[in-house]
């Protein structure tokens, strides 16, 4: 496999200028000649379509939703990173793009790197002008604040809202296109798999989730915005539908899977509060900007908060980085917390949590202003805990919620199928090993309104004239192949609950390749997921039929590519004899933090299908450094 990173020549600050010259272009009368199909319409899927919509090309978006409002990016609350220095603090695009890859420890490609901090400027613009709800200051200018590993004010927000307004906007814009019939809509529709021809992704194979029926869609190029796959470890901070199943889709047709054990685990979550919790909870890092992190000095100390002096309480990450204290980045964090639960200082029940004081926020800033920055954020974690934290503290533990890894894509956002694009999460392209907070809605946007429609138009224009109907074999291959997958989970009469088996398997990743791996550990992660994979296809009991809506079956097609997936995790994180950002391997640390062995490992691990029951074949794309010198990452 060829990994060509298509990467533009001459300096970086021109090489996004210089590739949209060299970029062949599709006139505005044959761009109604082509047709792309995009699947997701969270924040990239959604702002992705209705831009090529706007451009003139016939779009048609797949989503397993009822309507594009329910997509997870709704999810995103603390804001959306841009180089606008609108606090004269210091900010710059260039200084965006080192944080971004060192906040990445450096394993993150620096051109895309640095694009994406030219084009965050832009989505601020794009969202003002969309009438997005960004706070603003007395005065009337847009409103910033710091999030994890950044020393500048940067976030642009919407109180606690941002990814829903934010998506509000992108799918006002969406359905303009549909009125104007350049996008055409398949909502409650789900990717099942990707049709190949003559090595080209020329359509995709869906199941109707209202009426079962199996369809073939043909189009000059496939998009998939489909997020991320952590809800491999079952409880995440993940909606419950969030899956793997169309990228995962396209790596067995070809497409290379890059970096999968780069997950992130965020460090300010709910705790878990029983063995049958379904999900869990995301609170917002941007808590950390006015919230203090503490656990008592003393093991064993269970007084409630209040009853525990300062002179006994250990504000470690203060203490640890005082740089950045409790803005440290995520991995960072995440591992901290983790590390004095371990010592027996951990709150709340089973002693798997921190606290997230805002006593001192209050009294400096006083109630009504905390109430205005995080109002919402209080009254969700109320509801949740029936716990005022305006009176006492919040309670916090990691918790598996981004993911780095993805499908491998060259600069234009192209996976190592041509005409197969991959945009947002569902791609590796931006984060490293570690993605800072509010990057996420950054990089989808980024892709979704300004990259993907700049680039898809250099490959379109080798495609004209080139049409393929869905009657060729290859559809119908792809279909029936689809078909008897569904009849082999279908026709399983097992006694055990998809369920039952996702939570196990998520039980042995989150064990083995969570926030801290081993050699040893990981390996026997391989052996249990292997042996809980062949438990499943025999055991699995999956009630109704096909010809219905069924989430039981949906649940079950999306466990049983994470079954793959996680051992493809596991694989990844096991050849990696280093450690980087979220990818913790515990045989090689220097006094708690990550060991990197650039020598060895600076390079991007592309993942091979080979095929059922054969070991994937390892593809390196090596990572060159010519704006920032490899240096440790330091917070402190």
């Amino acid at each position: 496999m060829e990994l060509n990173a298509r990467i533009p020549a001459g300096p970086i600050a021109e090489k996004w200028a210089k590739a949209r010259f060299d970029y062949k272009l599709v006139n505005p009368a044959n761009k109604r000649k082509f047709d792309i199909i995009v699947v997701g319409a969270g924040l990239a899927g959604a702002s992705a379509a209705a831009t090529l919509g706007e451009l003139g090309y016939n779009v048609k978006c797949f989503v397993f939703h009822d309507s594009p409002r329910r997509a997870h990016s709704i999810a995103a609350q603390g804001g959306i990173n841009a180089a606008k220095n609108y606090q004269n603090d210091g900010d710059s695009i260039r200084r965006l793009f080192y944080d971004t890859v060192k906040g990445g420890d450096y394993r993150s490609r620096e051109a895309n790197v640095y694009r994406l901090a030219e084009l965050s400027v832009n989505i601020i613009d794009q969202a003002v002008a969309q009438g997005v709800p960004l706070a603003r200051e007395y005065a009337g200018l847009l409103e910033n604040r710091s999030f994890g590993g950044v020393q500048v004010s940067r976030t642009f927000y919407a109180r606690g809202q941002t990814g829903q307004q934010l998506l509000l906007g992108a799918f006002q814009a969406l359905e303009r296109q549909i009125a104007l019939r350049r996008v055409q809509m398949f909502n409650r529709y789900e990717m099942l798999d990707l049709v190949v021809v003559d090595g080209q992704a020329k359509g995709i194979i869906t199941r109707s989730l209202l009426t079962g029926a199996i369809e073939a869609h043909a189009a000059d190029a496939v998009v998939l915005g489909t997020g991320g796959y952590a809800n491999v470890f079952y409880l995440s901070t993940n909606a419950k539908a969030s899956n793997a199943t169309a990228i995962w889709r396209a790596y067995r047709r070809g497409a290379a899977f890059a970096n999968p054990c780069y997950t992130q685990i965020h460090p300010t979550c709910i705790p878990q509060s029983g063995d049958y919790q379904s999900k869990l909870t995301l609170m917002s890092e941007s808590l950390r900007n006015d919230g203090r992190i503490w656990v008592p000095k003393n093991q064993g100390d269970n007084r409630v908060a209040d009853q525990i002096p300062e002179s006994e309480r250990d504000y470690y990450l203060e203490r640890k980085y005082p740089s950045y204290g409790n803005l440290a980045p995520r991995d960072i964090a995440s591992r901290a917390a983790k590390e004095v639960c371990d010592e027996g200082r951990g709150v709340g029940s089973g002693g798997r949590g921190v606290y997230l004081d805002f006593a001192d926020a209050i009294d400096r800033l006083g109630r009504p202003l905390i109430e205005e920055r995080y109002g919402n954020l209080f009254e969700m974690y109320a509801d949740i805990t029936a716990e005022n934290p305006y009176q006492s503290p919040m309670r916090i533990y990691p918790a598996p919620h981004y993911t780095m890894g993805g499908l491998w894509v060259d600069y234009n956002l192209m996976s190592t199928v041509p005409g197969l694009y991959v945009i947002g999460e569902a791609n590796f392209s931006d984060h490293g090993a570690n993605r800072l907070g509010a990057s996420a809605l950054m990089q989808g946007l980024a892709d979704g309104y300004f990259v993907l429609p700049t680039t898809i138009g250099d490959y379109l224009v080798t495609q004209m004239g080139k049409k393929v109907p869905t009657d060729r074999p290859e559809f119908k291959a792809a279909q029936q192949a689809v078909e008897e997958r569904i009849n082999r989970l279908i026709g399983a009469k097992g006694t055990r609950t998809v369920d039952s088996f996702h939570r196990e398997l998520g039980s042995i990743t989150w064990n083995y390749c969570g926030m801290a791996r081993s050699a040893e550990g990981l390996r026997k992660a391989i052996t249990e997921i292997r042996q809980l994979r062949d438990q499943y296809w025999r055991e699995v009991r999956v009630l109704g039929s096909d010809e219905e809506p069924n989430q039981s079956l949906e649940k079950a097609g999306r466990v049983a590519d994470f079954f793959e997936l996680a051992e493809l995790m596991c694989t990844d994180a096991l050849h990696r004899n280093e450690s980087a950002g979220g990818h913790f391997r515990v045989e090689y640390q220097a006094d708690g933090e990550a060991k990197r062995n650039d020598a060895d490992y600076a390079y991007v691990a592309a993942w091979e299908f080979q095929g059922d029951g054969e070991p994937p074949r390892l593809n390196k794309e090596p990572l060159e450094y010519e704006n920032l010198h490899l240096a440790t990452r330091s917070y402190k």
